[in-house]
């Protein structure tokens, strides 16, 4: 399931970042960057609205497996989804101000084997906003036939308490979002 463990030929491979735009949805994890057994970076230009935004950013996977960077009641929020038996959710205290904004999640992956965890952090415009502890991750595939999304959540959700489908949408604007591996 995992292309560079198999050795298979794979759309992505030797890159090292993606840079996507609001409405670009449904992709595959065989057309998307492989964040399996590695860390990342997230960073995403938004404009956020007189009375702030919620909705998805960037998501990957579905309810039994997936990352979702979003805004809830307007805080950054990073949940990752192990398999839907374990959610690791980093959340900044604060919401966004109206305006234009700089968020960025970096994922510091342990290392040393497939699956691992790590430490992620949530920072605005260069300041620190929330860290946490995700203490494993899926080392192989999220799902067979969920997506990654920008400014939604297509199909399944990946968090449960978002919403579903057209209620995930992002009420911001997205300029445009990076994901970047190491």
């Amino acid at each position: 399931m995992n292309a560079s463990l198999a050795g298979r030929p794979d759309l992505m491979a030797g890159r090292t970042s993606l840079t996507l735009a609001e409405g670009m949805s449904g992709m595959s994890e065989n057309v998307f960057i492989n964040v399996k057994n590695k860390s990342k970076t997230i960073s995403a230009e938004l404009d956020i609205p007189e009375g702030g935004a919620n909705g998805v950013v960037l998501a990957q996977g579905g309810r039994f497996g997936g990352w979702c960077l979003y805004l809830k009641d307007g805080k950054p929020t990073y949940t990752y989804n192990y398999l839907n038996l374990d959610h690791y959710t980093i959340r900044s205290p604060e919401a966004l101000p109206k305006g234009k904004s700089k968020l960025v999640f970096e994922f510091a992956y342990d290392g040393g084997g497939l699956g691992k965890g790590g430490t992620g952090t949530l920072s605005v415009d260069g300041r620190k906003l929330a860290e946490g502890r995700i203490d494993k991750t899926q080392p192989n595939v999220f799902s067979a036939d969920e997506t990654a999304d920008v400014g939604i959540d297509d199909a399944t959700p990946v968090v449960a308490g978002i919403g579903q489908g057209d209620e995930t949408r992002f009420t911001g604007k997205i300029e445009k979002v990076t994901i970047e591996v190491k």
